[in-house]
């Protein structure tokens, strides 16, 4: 089938009791064993919920895996994901990448002695030098956050593969409807959910997806023995917006690469992050690995006051943080995504006061290219 036909006929989309057409909200805690020898499916549903459980097979069916798993939000997801590793193992790490991710790696699990280095995941030269002998993760995010990054996953897995070392790619930006990195190879997905897999700004959520039963098993360990399980409302949640990803993204990649291209061209605009452009650093690797650009772009403008006249005056988008919403929504990553990571090292990242970062909607293209236009005008 084709993918926008497998979002809404995968398997998980008819309730088998019911006959249902949305998954009922198992709205349960617990459940009742009629026989105590012979124990339900279902037994608390930190464990398993059915509503969950629809969600699960369902990102690991949309994403080529054999075993999906739903956590309270993305951060939850990728911490517990990071669980999997043990006191004195290395992590290597993209260094364009999202501030929560920063954080957890650099302040949290290094205090339980796993230890990481930041690198440019762009060069496979980069990462092949700082392999060391109890490196046991690659954790990359292609198009990265906030620069749109381009890594090579064919290269990096193979890499990987030949020092044993297990690739976790955060697909957030581009969603399975655009990459699926377990395809290519890659150990372990994760997303935070609330973004384009929601898709309507109203739900907090993570998931990750694997191939491999072992490492299936490890994570459902770490799943039920931490508990940061998503609820049932929230899952349904997910559930409904994943049937509209295809429909949502088509609109707004296409939209994205016209505000991109617009935005090339302004004279108060500096430079433009978005794989569409033909001058995008990486944008060949990027299309040999992923089916469209995405919805996410980011430039910077000739001055900071520029960009702050800008943050304050547009007027159709959102200044929040998040992405993926059916709302345009416009970031300021040295305040918002970003503040996380000490100063020195985001203006080394590049991540500095005039850079913003614009997750495109479904608004006309037209109705946000002039609001953009005269929200620019300092």
């Amino acid at each position: 089938m084709n993918f926008g036909t497998e979002l809404i006929h995968n398997g998980n989309e008819i309730d088998k009791i019911t006959g249902a057409l949305s998954i009922p909200i198992y709205q349960a805690s617990t459940f009742n064993h009629e026989d105590i020898d012979n124990l339900g499916k279902y037994e608390y549903s930190r464990s398993g919920n059915p509503t969950r459980e629809a969600l699960e097979n369902t990102i690991a069916k949309l994403e080529g895996g054999s075993r999906g798993f739903a956590f309270s939000s993305g951060m939850a997801a990728i911490s517990s994901v990071l669980s999997l590793f043990n006191a004195g193992d290395h992590i290597l790490v993209c260094k364009d990448v999202y501030g929560g991710t920063y954080r957890s790696v650099s302040k949290f699990f290094s205090k339980f002695n796993i230890t990481s280095t930041f690198i440019d995941a762009t060069n496979i030269e980069n990462i092949k030098n700082n392999i060391q002998e109890n490196t046991k993760a690659l954790f990359l995010e292609t198009p990265s956050n906030p620069f749109l990054s381009i890594t090579d996953l064919s290269a990096c897995i193979k890499l990987a593969k030949a020092n044993n070392i297990i690739t976790i790619v955060d697909n957030t930006f581009m969603s399975p409807y655009l990459q699926k990195p377990l395809t290519l190879g890659v150990d372990i997905v994760v997303h935070s959910a609330s973004k384009f897999i929601g898709g309507h700004s109203d739900v907090i959520g993570g998931l990750v997806a694997v191939k491999d039963d072992d490492l299936a098993c490890r994570i459902q360990f770490v799943q039920n023995t931490f508990g940061a399980i998503l609820g049932p409302q929230d899952s349904w949640l997910l559930l409904r917006g994943l049937k509209t990803l295809k429909v949502r993204l088509d609109h707004q990649q296409k939209s994205a690469q016209k505000v991109a291209e617009w935005l090339s061209e302004q004279a108060e605009v500096e430079c433009v992050y978005y794989p569409g452009l033909v001058n995008h650093q990486g944008r060949d690797i990027h299309f040999a690995q992923a089916d469209g650009a995405g919805a996410v772009l980011s430039f910077k403008t000739s001055s900071v006051a520029i960009a702050k006249h800008f943050m304050g005056k547009v007027s159709l988008a959102a200044v929040a943080v998040s992405l993926g919403g059916v709302e345009t929504i416009v970031s300021y990553p040295v305040k918002m995504s970003h503040s996380s990571i000490p100063k020195e090292e985001r203006e080394k990242l590049g991540i500095t006061d005039n850079l913003i970062r614009v997750s495109v909607g479904l608004e006309s293209t037209e109705d946000l290219i002039n609001d953009f236009s005269i929200a620019l005008k300092f």
